[in-house]
């Protein structure tokens, strides 16, 4: 991990909170240092996240996103361990992903992964999922879920219209996601899927923040 923006180190010595574009690649955030495996331009931080984000400090970071990058990511746990190392407690991680009923995302021989509605909340505890459970015990790390969005495909003429009839109606609840992904999502396909969570972290480490 290699920092080439010395504001960076500016920021971790007077204590402001980092703002990270995980796989930035060429789209820039304004306000967001972006990182990315190559020293692209506009690139703040080169970065593999395969690997540990040692250059990083604990709860070092305000905020992260990312978008279309985590499915190429082979050590997807270790990854989001480092995320929740980073994160001061109740950042804001916002992860957009293919959904696996996207037909696209299986051409990409890079992708490792495909994503659902409950893919985030294996790393919730019980009672922060919805009523439908799902083991939690892949890392002993935790976050919460504040919110999963589905933007449907939108190519074709159908498409559209499903888009403009179905997507305010089943981004409206867990339930209503949970059914579309059960029954209409291959007949519809979901393009992404966006998860807003945030780092539990225990009291030790709020006061060491």
């Amino acid at each position: 991990m290699r920092i080439i923006n010395p504001d960076i180190f500016r920021d971790i010595e007077t204590g402001k909170g980092l703002r990270l574009n995980l796989g930035s690649g060429m789209r820039s955030m304004p306000g967001f240092y972006n990182v990315d495996l190559l020293p692209l331009p506009g690139v703040d931080l080169v970065a593999d996240l395969n690997s540990p984000l040692d250059a990083l400090p604990d709860n070092s970071v305000d905020e992260i996103y990312s978008r279309h990058t985590l499915e190429h990511v082979s050590q997807f746990l270790p990854l989001l361990a480092e995320m929740h190392r980073i994160a001061r407690p109740e950042a804001r991680i916002e992860l957009v992903v293919p959904h696996f009923s996207n037909p696209h995302g299986y051409s990409d021989p890079t992708h490792v992964r495909f994503f659902g509605l409950y893919s985030l909340f294996y790393f919730c505890d019980a009672v922060d999922q919805p009523r439908r459970k799902v083991p939690n015990f892949y890392l002993p790390q935790r976050f919460r879920v504040e919110r999963v969005t589905f933007s449907l495909l939108k190519e074709s003429l159908l498409d559209r219209l499903a888009q403009a009839l179905l997507q305010k109606l089943i981004n409206r609840s867990y339930a209503w996601l949970d059914w579309y992904e059960r029954r209409l999502c291959w007949w519809f396909p979901v393009s992404s899927v966006r998860y807003v969570l945030r780092p539990k972290k225990d009291t030790v480490t709020r006061a060491a923040a």
